[in-house]
């Protein structure tokens, strides 16, 4: 049997959409009629089957460097292996609209009275001076968590007063590709830039997240805090801003959970605990939002993405390990949020998708012959 919805004239957001389970779920959306919007740091990937098209509502990109934040070490972070290990400059809030200047260049002209090279520009007084969140964690490890976004830490984000202009799109013929924006789920600003431009919204799926394989000890702790940072704090800011509008047409939030937030996650612990707590902000969201606006997640087991072999520490995942015989797929994820978004009485609910979970030790010890 074969469900179908229909999701016409409704308007869709998928964070971190651009591979993997969330770009699959934002495929869903658009099948099914919607107008999506997927948003990270950069574009999809070149090679994706379907690349982003231009839209003349679509927001431009702000070609000055995102700001610097205050509460973080002032050092800059290294950057990622092959990346460029320059740090950004910060953003002048005087400065003008010009080409994008690359981040070792100096973006003010040559003073006349001096024959030297201009130096890098300093931080205005009103900015934050932290440099971007970006790079490798200063602790010795090499993860980025843009990585996991599909976003590189050197591209602007959107310009202040910019965002998508939601419309029904032309589904007939093949499917067009999903709205993109820029925008970095995690900064208060960038998430208030991205909702303020939808004049209506009806469904918000919460996907970006993700982690390396990270051990509690030896590691830095700033790494964990933006491990919890992405998977916890980002899905908390843009349900909160994306409220008003969910409310108004009594839509919805899905929230991309995990099976680690579930059962003992050793070696990512601190992701683990992000998804527990994201799981029970989900049910807390649930009540306070009811009856306007409904909450579910959707806790994903072992998947095959193209991240996979990363979060499972180089290793390809074992099908024999799942009692149905396969990892998931962006595509049974997808199914998932297609039911919770659709309206309905539930809320509150974890739907798994984990394939029936995983064979427990003792399972296979008693089945495996000595």
């Amino acid at each position: 049997m074969t469900v179908s919805y229909d999701y016409a004239g409704k308007h869709v957001l998928v964070t971190g959409g651009t591979r993997g389970i969330g770009a699959g779920i934002a495929r869903a959306f658009q099948a099914a009629g919607a107008t999506v919007t997927i948003c990270a740091r950069t574009p999809p990937p070149a090679n994706d089957s379907q690349p982003p098209q231009a839209d003349p509502r679509a927001p431009r990109a702000d070609p000055r460097p995102p700001p610097a934040h205050p509460a973080e070490d002032p050092r800059p972070l290294r950057a990622d292996p092959g990346g460029d290990p320059r740090p950004p400059h910060a953003e002048s809030r005087g400065g003008s609209r010009g080409l994008c200047v690359d981040p070792g260049e100096d973006r003010r002209p040559p003073r006349a009275e001096s024959r030297e090279e201009p130096r890098a520009s300093r931080v205005d007084p009103g900015e934050d001076p932290r440099p971007p969140r970006a790079g490798a964690d200063p602790g010795g490890g090499s993860w980025s968590p843009h990585a996991y976004l599909g976003e590189d830490p050197r591209v602007p984000r959107v310009s202040p007063g910019e965002g998508p202009r939601a419309s029904c799109a032309d589904l007939g013929g093949e499917l067009p590709a999903p709205r993109f924006v820029r925008a970095d789920v995690r900064v208060p600003e960038d998430v208030e830039r991205l909702i303020s431009g939808f004049e209506r919204l009806d469904v918000v799926v919460n996907n970006a997240g993700g982690s390396p394989p990270a051990p509690l000890a030896g590691t830095s702790p700033r790494l964990h805090a933006k491990v919890i940072e992405l998977n916890l704090t980002a899905p908390l800011l843009v349900a909160q801003r994306a409220y008003p509008l969910l409310a108004a047409v009594g839509g919805a939030v899905v929230m991309i959970g995990s099976a680690s937030g579930a059962r003992p996650s050793p070696g990512t612990a601190a992701y683990g605990a992000a998804k527990a707590g994201l799981h029970h902000l989900a049910r807390c969201l649930a009540a306070e939002w009811a009856p306007h606006v409904r909450v579910n997640t959707v806790v994903v087991g072992l998947a095959a993405t193209p991240d996979a072999s990363a979060h499972y520490g180089g290793r390809d995942v074992d099908a024999s390990a799942i009692p149905a015989g396969r990892p998931a797929t962006p595509e049974d994820v997808a199914a998932a949020c297609l039911w919770l978004a659709a309206p309905g009485y539930v809320t509150g609910a974890e739907v798994r998708v984990d394939g029936g979970g995983e064979v427990p030790a003792w399972h296979l010890l008693t089945t495996t012959p000595p």
